[in-house]
């Protein structure tokens, strides 16, 4: 995965969108035609793709009418039809229209004690030739606010931070109620909760606005604290630290409410995947950005279940990766990253954006 940095100060969608599409349309194309093969893959047709696209793009517009323009004018600029840019940004609701997957994907560990400044770190974890390129994009969605985050080409956003000193990490979660289509897309719910959020409340607020049809946990960071908002068509839950200030979240419900409609196929690793934050979790916090990647390893090191690495005797669309390992500094408004798994991350070091 080769990621791209974009520094935009306009505060206008439009041009804005523009802008991203000019710099980058023959990235825009090459993901939105990869995302196309891969829901053929998975058995939707096209014009069913392109129904779903359109009717979470209407919802978009709807909810966060800037987004919508933005989304559009990347497209023009790119040379890429609108819905097929759109499908990237919804992308997670047309997935929801598919049988689950049997991994799943991302592992995030938050540490959120009280008078303690927050430490993060997450794994994100998709498959590898969807991405041959990916996006740090620092911009400013209004005067006096700034945004700085990780997305794919299309997708509004999904790991970032902003001037306020609120963070955003992103798990997939799967309900029954998922897959209906024509929701608002949950990467706009976490762009939305970056650009205009300043606390944990104003977080719940945005997300909680937002009717959708696909299931998220975005995990919302500041310096007074950290939740998991655990998004589905059924609901918003509010998921708080335990009594230790850790937070961790991979992909099933925490809400027990919520967890009564998971749908998360029974052969995924997130059970796996959470059992081994919560045996590593005591040695995370205090380390540098590479020290904490090989404590997040712990003893099993490379061989560790949150270093996901795909399997090449499986179709591609069943190969699954971990591509980018990331922390948020929220105070210093940045991202901490290195492109792989945390092992790989560890030995080759991290880059802050």
């Amino acid at each position: 995965m080769d990621l791209h940095s974009l520094t935009t100060d306009t505060v206008d969608p439009h041009e804005r969108g523009t802008l991203l599409g000019a710099r980058f349309g023959t990235e825009v194309a090459r993901v939105s035609a990869l995302y196309l093969e891969h829901f053929a893959a998975l058995g939707l047709s096209a014009e069913r793709v392109r129904e779903l696209a359109e009717a979470g793009h209407e919802a978009l517009r709807a909810w966060a009418p800037g987004l919508a323009a933005e989304s559009d004018a990347c497209a023009d600029a790119a040379g890429v039809e609108r819905w097929q840019v759109a499908a990237v940004g919804a992308r997670t609701e047309i997935l929801a229209a598919c049988p689950p997957a049997g991994e799943g994907e991302c592992s995030t560990a938050v540490y959120a004690a009280a008078g303690a400044a927050p430490q993060t770190v997450q794994t994100w974890d998709w498959h590898e030739h969807l991405v041959p390129d990916a996006l740090l994009h620092a911009f400013t969605p209004a005067p006096g606010r700034s945004v700085k985050l990780f997305t794919e080409f299309g997708a509004a956003a999904k790991i970032g931070v902003n001037g306020a000193g609120l963070g955003v990490h992103f798990n997939i979660l799967f309900h029954r109620a998922d897959g209906a289509g024509g929701g608002v897309p949950v990467h706009a719910v976490a762009r939305r909760i970056l650009e205009e959020a300043d606390t944990l409340e104003q977080a719940v607020e945005i997300a909680g606005s937002a009717r959708v049809s696909a299931s998220t946990s975005l995990t919302v960071v500041t310096a007074r604290g950290a939740a998991s908002l655990e998004l589905s068509p059924r609901g918003l839950a509010v998921v708080r630290p335990g009594d230790d200030g850790w937070l961790l979240h991979t992909n099933h419900f925490l809400d027990p409410g919520l967890a009564e409609g998971d749908v998360c196929p029974g052969d995924s690793s997130t059970a796996e995947r959470l059992a081994h934050l919560r045996a590593v979790r005591a040695a995370l916090p205090g380390l540098k950005p590479a020290e904490r990647a090989a404590a997040l390893c712990g003893s099993e090191g490379g061989g560790a279940v949150v270093c996901m690495r795909p399997d090449a005797a499986k179709p591609l669309h069943e190969q699954w990766g971990t591509l980018l390992t990331v922390g948020l500094d929220v105070a210093g408004h940045a991202l901490d990253y290195a492109v792989g798994t945390p092992d790989s991350a560890a030995a080759q070091g991290f880059r802050r954006f």
